[in-house]
């Protein structure tokens, strides 16, 4: 990377290799809060962002699966769809999708050199150099207000939501799909906090729809829709879900929304929180429908659901042995886990492998998930701020002893040592697990299915 850096650092960037280089070179500039940086960047090129039609999706879990089936759905629908969603499981272009498809790498490059002499520009002013998410976040606007044009932006936050560079936009309709315990060092201790940020994506009249459960967080939610003068749209109360059939790999169930309801709609990712989670998706299409005379046809949004994917996420991406892998890196996640492995698998034993960043809430994460294990491999990602796997250890040991449950414990620092000896304990009719931040679930995605190491990142 640094090479690539140095010869770049005089003027054009030659190689797609050099561009993704030259951004991911950002990191060290850390997450700095705020849009001055990104409303400058925008300034330069005409503010683009306000041709596009986006819908910002926010949320602590479950933002990338209700992207998924947005997109999915708005592609059938025979809309031009972008997509622009953090972090990538296999390559730096899965963040910048059009109709599904990565950007080219030529585009990418020829994209990353319009941007680097304002970039360079700007980190010589005082405020300082712009770092990797707000040059990624500009990249994708370029490549949607002057390439692609689509009709509709599914557009992700990267890290709360009231001074998280996408907030630059003002969308057709917001979205916040939860609030739980993450990045809290950031975005405030307590739920109320959290719940304030991520309310800060909702705009003046624009509508929002949201699934966030807690009442503290959920009246935070309505009181900056109120105070936008923003019809609010809550699971539980103008929409929701009665659960039909649910086995593994297919559910279905009815929406019940304020303007309709619909039914049999099927979902092919697991667990009972994507059914939540499509809930989010349709609603929003719904509003789409009512406010801004979307066309949405009912076998297009059934098929556009039932064919929505979103990789590392309770994805089998093995039959023999049986290798689940799920990003369950806070608590809320892995309580999710736990919850599908309780109700939608069927096993004889559980091995599960997990890897940590130093940043996260492991003891409540792994308070949910032991109980269920009869073989718990702690390994690290090969990724900066990786827990060490001692360290994770210790945690799962002092909490075997606190929750009086019995499982084998395997230390193993090396993650591609610490599958193979997953897969090799993992028995006809046993489940083998993968599971803790993305960064590893993208490297074992990447080695299982292609035979490849990832290029993973934020």
């Amino acid at each position: 990377m640094a090479d690539a850096q140095q010869s770049s650092a005089a003027g054009t960037l030659a190689t797609y290799e050099e561009a993704r280089d030259w951004i991911n070179g950002r990191v060290p500039f850390g997450i700095r809060p705020g849009l001055e940086r990104m409303i400058k960047l925008m300034e330069a090129f005409g503010r683009p962002e306000r041709r596009l039609k986006f819908i910002h999706v926010a949320g602590t879990n479950g933002k990338g699966s209700v992207c998924a089936y947005l997109t999915s759905v708005l592609i059938r629908c025979g809309y031009g769809v972008g997509t622009f969603t953090s972090p990538y499981i296999t390559k730096f272009t899965n963040r910048f999708q059009y109709n599904g498809t990565d950007i080219p790498e030529e585009t990418l490059l020829r994209l990353t050199n319009e941007l680097k002499p304002h970039v360079e520009a700007i980190a010589e002013t005082e405020l300082g150099p712009p770092t990797m998410f707000e040059v990624s976040t500009a990249l994708a606007i370029l490549y949607f207000a002057t390439v692609e044009y689509p009709d509709y932006v599914v557009w992700e936050t990267g890290l709360g939501g009231r001074l998280d560079v996408t907030n630059i936009v003002t969308p057709v309709v917001s979205v916040i799909t939860n609030i739980g315990h993450d990045h809290m060092d950031i975005l405030g201790d307590t739920i109320e906090a959290v719940a304030r940020e991520k309310a800060g994506i909702i705009k003046p009249g624009v509508p929002v729809v949201t699934a966030v459960g807690q009442p503290e967080a959920a009246d935070v939610v309505a009181q900056a829709a109120q105070e936008k003068k923003s019809s609010l749209y809550r699971y539980g109360e103008k929409f929701g879900i009665t659960p039909l059939t649910a086995r593994e790999g297919e559910q279905t169930f009815r929406f019940d929304g304020l303007f309709r309801t619909i039914e049999p709609l099927t979902i092919t990712l697991s667990g009972a929180h994507q059914r939540m989670n499509a809930a989010v998706a349709v609603m929003t299409l719904e509003v789409l429908r009512q406010y801004y005379a979307l066309i949405l046809d009912d076998e297009d949004l059934r098929e556009g659901l039932r064919t929505a994917k979103w990789p590392g996420r309770l994805e089998t991406i093995s039959r023999s042995p049986r290798l689940l892998i799920d990003g369950a890196h806070n608590p809320e996640g892995a309580e999710t886990l736990a919850a599908a492995l309780r109700e939608t698998y069927r096993y004889d034993k559980l091995h599960l492998m997990a890897g940590m960043l130093a940043n996260k809430n492991h003891r409540d994460a792994l308070r949910h998930i032991l109980p269920l294990v009869d073989t718990l491999v702690v390994t690290e990602p090969d990724f900066r701020r990786a827990m060490p796997a001692e360290e994770l250890a210790e945690i799962a040991v002092a909490l075997r002893e606190e929750l009086g449950c019995s499982f084998e414990l395997i230390v193993e620092p090396n993650w591609k040592q610490a599958l193979r000896r997953l897969l090799s304990l993992t028995g006809g009719g046993d489940l083998a697990v993968v599971t803790g931040t993305l960064y590893l679930i993208a490297d074992v995605r990447s080695h299982v299915l292609y035979n490849t190491d990832s290029e993973k990142g934020w």
